[in-house]
């Protein structure tokens, strides 16, 4: 695994590791694993009972040495220090990203390695523990504490903080030094790896490589703004300050929130055991895409299935975008014929702008698909094939039926981070309560969103961040210039909609439906020119444009 980072030659540290992993990692030479994440801190995150059983079957020693977020106590560096000292090595530790893992080897060696020592052999492995510096130097001269602080300041103090590097926070950061280099800004993003998800579906159909929707983070965050690569874990808005995962304190003038938004696997009963195996895929992770290609391909008739959950979720299009493009494969090789394909969505409509609903439906008959409405999938049966699937009568009422499939393409419900759920700045919904045309959040003026976890009503897209960045940008500076914020955000997103291999009707639309279209084109009709928009152009204009601070076509252009 890529991800594991060795600190010493007995002791390594890595991010959340899955069930899956375990025989790469005793393969690897590993004799101990420790878990130092407590159950249920986040989505995607196996059981401790599950890891111990795994780690059991495949050799390795399993402790469980949960560490609450952000709140590193003398105790735990106290437990931790006493199961490296009888641990079976070599040993990893892991956490949601390391961060916390390293953090407690730091504080465990302190009392007999100087925090230059400590500080030089982190940094060596990409962890920054320097937020940590007078806690290290503390134990360095004297031992440890009784009782330590819950958050340490760390003395980094930034005009703006920019939490996530994906592409609403690398965005906004370009857009941010692109009017005002001088900014001393940072941004917070454990991820070594920037993707530009809208390109997973057309991995999926074959048209993309994996490799061509990944880019490394230190690429895309511009570079006069300084990576941390850390995780958030909690706000203190009224301090003007964020929480690290290892308890350090970040200081800004002014916030942008920008970590999009969690995919909720575990919503699905029985979803996560048989994902990419079992004909059961996603587009929606990017190691599936390639095998939602496989079985696209080897499909050679019976039942194939796709799903969409209720609302929001990212590129309302994407579902069925699956669907066409799977279609029109199996249409030119001969099977379309042998196949019973159907669509399941848990909403009542094919598509939340009408104006596109009659194109789409051409292409629904075309392909002979049945559209199941208010039908939300809620559990997988992976090994005999059947997918449960909850009905919503008019009435209000539910039932259930099974369905069997050969293949099944599934979208998880989805929903915001849980650290932003949790935080004073979101809604009842649990977005970052933000005014729909300013992006500021409505409780603390000098704190912005921008992307999926915002609470606006617009299209959850890529091309909404690319209208949203100069929109924030401006405002925010703006704000810390003590002018009012003239910058409105009409809600724009868009959604190429690929109908099939090498046709896509473009759908541009703001706030209440509203069509935006950006050529002189009938938007509604599929086009070679859109695919050539989709397929050719937009991973540029992307990368190159708007990760860059070049805000093409955004009425906002410096």
């Amino acid at each position: 695994m890529d991800s594991i980072k060795r600190i010493t030659p007995f002791f390594s540290v890595a991010p959340q590791i899955q069930v899956e992993d375990l025989a790469t990692i005793a393969a690897a030479g590993f004799q101990t694993l420790v878990n130092n994440r407590p159950d249920g801190e986040g989505e995607g995150q196996p059981s401790s009972e599950a890891m111990a059983k795994a780690a059991a079957e495949h050799g390795l020693r399993y402790h469980y040495l949960p560490v609450q977020s952000g709140n590193i106590r003398d105790e735990n560096v106290t437990d931790f220090a006493e199961l490296l000292s009888t641990a079976r090595g070599p040993v990893l530790a892991f956490c949601r990203t390391g961060t916390r893992s390293t953090s407690l080897w730091a504080l465990s060696q302190a009392s007999r390695l100087s925090p230059d020592i400590i500080q030089a052999t982190t940094q060596a492995a990409g962890y920054d523990l320097s937020g940590m510096q007078a806690r290290l130097a503390h134990r360095w001269q004297c031992g440890p504490l009784e009782e330590e602080p819950t958050a340490q300041p760390s003395g980094q103090e930034y005009d703006v903080l920019v939490v996530g590097g994906g592409a609403g926070g690398s965005a906004v950061t370009a857009s941010l030094l692109k009017r005002s280099p001088e900014l001393r800004i940072g941004v917070i993003e454990p991820n070594e790896l920037h993707y530009y998800q809208p390109g997973w579906t057309l991995v999926g159909a074959g048209v993309f490589s994996r490799a061509q929707t990944e880019r490394p983070m230190s690429r895309c965050i511009p570079e006069q703004a300084q990576w941390i690569r850390a995780a958030v874990v909690g706000f203190e808005p009224e301090q003007n300050a964020v929480v690290l995962e290892d308890g350090t304190l970040l200081r800004y003038r002014a916030l942008v929130v920008a970590p999009g938004l969690s995919l909720n696997w575990d919503a699905i009963s029985g979803l996560r055991e048989t994902l990419g195996k079992n004909g059961v895929t996603s587009n929606y992770q990017v190691g599936l895409a390639p095998y939602t290609w496989q079985l696209v391909q080897e499909f050679k008739g019976g039942r194939a299935l796709f799903t969409q959950p209720a609302m929001p979720i990212k590129c309302a299009g994407a579902p069925q975008k699956a669907m066409y493009l799977s279609c029109d494969y199996w249409q030119k090789k001969g099977v379309l014929n042998n196949a019973q394909v159907s669509f399941h969505l848990a909403g009542d409509a094919l598509f939340g702008v009408a104006d596109f609903v009659p194109p789409l439906m051409e292409y629904v008959h075309k392909y002979k698909a049945h559209l199941a409405f208010k039908e939300n999938l809620v559990a997988v049966d992976g090994e005999n094939k059947v997918a449960t699937f909850e009905i919503a009568d008019s009435e209000g009422n539910t039932s259930r039926r099974e369905e069997q499939f050969d293949l099944l393409h599934v979208v998880p419900p989805q929903r915001a981070p849980r650290f932003i759920r949790d935080s004073v700045l979101a809604n009842e919904a649990g977005w970052v309560d933000v005014d729909d045309t300013t992006l500021q959040q409505r409780q603390f003026p000098n704190i912005f969103a921008i992307g999926d976890v915002t609470s606006t009503a617009n299209a959850k897209t890529a091309a909404a961040v690319r209208k949203q960045a100069p929109i924030v940008a401006q405002n925010l500076l703006a704000h810390l210039q003590h002018q009012p914020l003239t910058a409105k955000y009409d809600g724009y997103g868009a959604c190429p909609l690929t109908v099939e291999r090498g046709k896509v009707v473009l759908a541009e639309f703001g706030y209440g439906g509203k069509l935006l279209p950006t050529f002189p084109l009938k938007p509604t009709v599929a086009r070679r020119f859109n695919w050539h928009i989709k397929a050719v152009w937009m991973p540029s204009i992307y990368f190159d444009l708007m990760l860059k601070g070049r805000e093409w076509l955004t009425d906002t252009e410096a």
